[in-house]
């Protein structure tokens, strides 16, 4: 286990469990570069009511413009698979390597990042699965309310 990695999905982890306490969906984001992180965000589509606030989306918002230089030296690390409009965004503004905390509650779109030469690492946190089993548990309407079903 890379430690480096450990260090950065636990940021995520903390950013999911923010989102958990504010009411919303227990999802995390970190974007790091050169071993900073730049950008962290969590689910907030409950929060702020809207469409697009996925955990991954606000990580890159909450980083600010960046040019593509910045981009393709970063690793994107999220505590559950990048559904398709997430893998949309690293895809479109370059982002090498994702880091997934965990694709067991939720398979997003992993081949296509692969597809795509994106390096991704699924590191099949029990933490990750803990948090989203329970809240799909809890709210179960909401959750398939984000995922589209």
């Amino acid at each position: 286990m890379n430690t480096m990695h450990d260090k950065f999905l636990d940021e995520a982890i903390e950013e999911a469990r923010i989102g958990y306490k504010e009411g919303g969906i227990p999802i995390g984001s970190v974007l790091v570069c050169n071993n900073q992180i730049i950008g962290r965000g969590h689910n907030r589509r409950v929060q702020k009511n809207s469409t697009v606030l996925h955990g991954e989306m606000d990580a890159l918002e909450n980083a600010g413009r960046q040019p593509a230089s910045i981009y393709n030296k970063c690793t994107l690390y999220t505590t559950l698979s990048p559904c398709p409009m997430c893998s949309g965004a690293i895809l479109l503004y370059g982002i090498p390597r994702v880091v997934i905390g965990e694709n067991s509650t939720f398979m997003g779109e992993e081949e296509l990042l692969k597809s795509r030469g994106v390096e991704v690492t699924v590191m099949d946190n029990k933490e990750c699965v803990q948090l989203m089993k329970q809240f799909i548990r809890e709210k179960p309407k909401l959750w398939n309310e984000d995922i589209g079903v």
